[in-house]
């Protein structure tokens, strides 16, 4: 599908600009999964609409990893770079919003030569490499496809698309991120935290909904680079509880979003006056001190 080409109603995979995209291409609408996460806690429907109202807002965490992606996979946001120190200065900020207003990233000098180290290292990193080798693949694939469980068109946008493998091969679904910090531990709190486990689930099903996979079971990977020198990266595959628990919770999600469209209604939190006591940690302690008697008083 060419770019001029910006609705989708049958099932496959399409080349769009990401503007496209994140505009919901889908005829009569869909659900992607950044929005099946922002409809479940910590999130909720009314945020989750808000959203799909007025879109992302800028942050400068966003525009680096936009630039990032945008060298590695060689597809996306044009950057642009400002030459200041930072956006103290008029003039620096308004040569920021013209870039957000064009549909660019805007990147400060040094930033840019931040993202043109990252994607350097990656290039000569012996997994990440290969992974988006021009040639092995497509940047920036958008899937379409209809769940007849839940009678909702789903989408996702995929950083690279390896060609469909040969028989008895495995589909690599490779995801770049960029982190401040790539070590095990960190990237288990990362999946926790941004709701990883849904995305790569989420990806899996589009891709074998599609039967891009083949006949072997498809693998997604991480691929989390540190934003500081030397710009480490980890390449991980989510083990099997991860990944049931990103399913169980995409399914949450789809009956969410299924039952908010139905109705009309998009609720935040609670509707009704709730019970909120401590947070777990904070009532261990209490009952530590309790124990302890640390509430007796010494002085009557």
């Amino acid at each position: 599908m060419t770019a001029a080409m910006l609705t989708i109603d049958s099932p496959g995979v399409y080349d769009i600009p990401v503007a496209a995209y994140h505009a919901d291409p889908v005829a009569g609408g869909s659900l992607s999964s950044s929005g099946a996460r922002k409809l479940l806690p910590p999130s909720c429907p009314a945020k989750f609409k808000h959203w799909l109202d007025h879109g992302e807002e800028h942050s400068r965490e966003f525009d680096l990893g936009h630039g990032a992606h945008r060298l590695v996979l060689g597809v996306g946001q044009d950057l642009v770079v400002i030459d200041a120190d930072d956006y103290r200065t008029k003039a620096a900020r308004v040569e920021r919003d013209e870039a957000y207003a064009a549909g660019a990233v805007p990147l400060l000098a040094r930033e840019h030569d931040q993202v043109v180290a990252m994607a350097a290292v990656l290039v000569e990193h012996a997994v990440a490499g290969p992974l988006f080798h021009p040639g092995t693949g497509r940047p920036e694939q958008t899937l379409g496809w209809f769940d007849h469980e839940f009678g909702i068109w789903r989408r996702a946008l995929l950083d690279w698309l390896r060609a469909r493998p040969a028989a008895g091969g495995r589909l690599i679904i490779p995801d770049y991120k960029t982190a401040i910090a790539a070590d095990p531990e960190a990237i288990a709190k990362a999946i926790d935290n941004h709701g990883y486990d849904q995305q790569m689930a989420w990806y899996l099903d589009g891709v074998q909904a599609l039967g891009l996979a083949g006949d072997v079971e498809p693998a997604a990977l991480l691929v989390v680079q540190e934003k500081t020198a030397p710009y480490l990266i980890t390449v991980v595959q989510l083990d099997v509880v991860a990944l049931e628990r990103g399913r169980l919770r995409n399914r949450q999600a789809l009956n969410e979003y299924r039952h908010c469209l139905a109705t009309d209604t998009w609720p935040g939190y609670a509707d009704k006056v709730i019970e909120v006591g401590l947070p777990p940690w904070a009532e261990r302690n209490h009952e530590l001190a309790l124990e302890r008697g640390d509430y007796e008083l010494e002085h009557q």
